[in-house]
């Protein structure tokens, strides 16, 4: 039988890895969200901060599960990655949403993408738009217009991404978690999405704080720099290999040769 849509249950997978000063304000947007049925995993990837001990006293006043990693896998997109999958496999819900415990929801967020998946049962994934959130400010950034010289679209960070489970499992075999380190999971699953499952929904709807500093992972890859045309030229690699193994049709493009020959000059520099 067929679950009624007011019975659906939503669950967030919060990764965390010493954001504890993050956490509080991270969980209590999940707190005070207006959907009733949400289950909350928090998986700590072996934070050295304290955050355990933060958690444990907040697993006294909510209803959250908390669970550490076994292992780590040395590269930090793929840590991000089998957290996730940890945390899926002691999950219940029927809508799976992604959540770095350095980010937080608006409060609306989870009634909004429930209801869009509830209103399209065809939906697999759906991205929410993301507000960057800097110490003193805060900047909408809004869907990029796909171009036919680039393979893949604008792809919203991790915390935008909800996922139906029947798709969860198929959409973590094809990530291929051993390969190109520097590919972060909400670019692979965008790819998926696009190529594979051909379903990438990007609402327009602003629903996630994505924090901006100076110590998370984007900061290391700032617009033209070095590390941004470094890691342009792994997404190349990624797509080719990803294609290749999906056989799907691939072809250099012009985007390709260029980055390629940034990468060359920064070589000899």
């Amino acid at each position: 039988m067929e679950k009624n849509k007011k019975n659906l249950i939503a669950t967030v997978l919060i990764v965390n890895f010493n954001n504890k000063k993050y956490l509080p304000k991270c969980l209590n947007s999940i707190f005070k969200q207006n959907y009733q049925k949400v289950e909350i995993i928090v998986i700590d990837d072996q934070s050295t901060d304290n955050s355990l001990e933060l958690l444990s006293k907040i697993k006294n006043k909510h209803k959250i599960k908390v669970i550490k990693t076994k292992k780590k896998f040395g590269k930090g997109s793929f840590n991000q990655i089998n957290a996730f999958y940890e945390g899926f496999k002691i999950s219940k819900g029927d809508v799976i949403f992604l959540l770095d415990s350095d980010d937080y929801f608006k409060n609306k967020k989870i009634f909004e993408i429930m209801k869009l998946h509830n209103l399209n049962k065809n939906y697999k994934i759906i991205f929410d738009l993301p507000i960057k959130k800097f110490p003193k400010k805060e900047i909408k950034i809004y869907n990029k217009i796909f171009l036919d010289y680039n393979y893949w679209p604008y792809i919203p960070p991790t915390s935008c991404i909800s996922i139906k489970r029947i798709y969860f499992i198929k959409l973590f075999s094809l990530i291929n978690l051993k390969y190109f380190p520097d590919i972060w999971l909400d670019f692979r699953i965008g790819i998926i999405a696009k190529y594979i499952l051909k379903d990438l929904i990007i609402t327009n709807k602003h629903l996630t704080y994505y924090r901006q500093s100076n110590t998370n992972i984007s900061s290391n890859f700032k617009y033209m720099s070095l590390n941004w045309w470094r890691r342009r030229k792994e997404a190349h690699s990624y797509i080719k290999y990803f294609f290749s193994k999906n056989n799907l049709n691939y072809h250099r493009n012009l985007d390709y040769f260029i980055t390629n020959l940034f990468n060359f000059f920064i070589k000899r520099t």
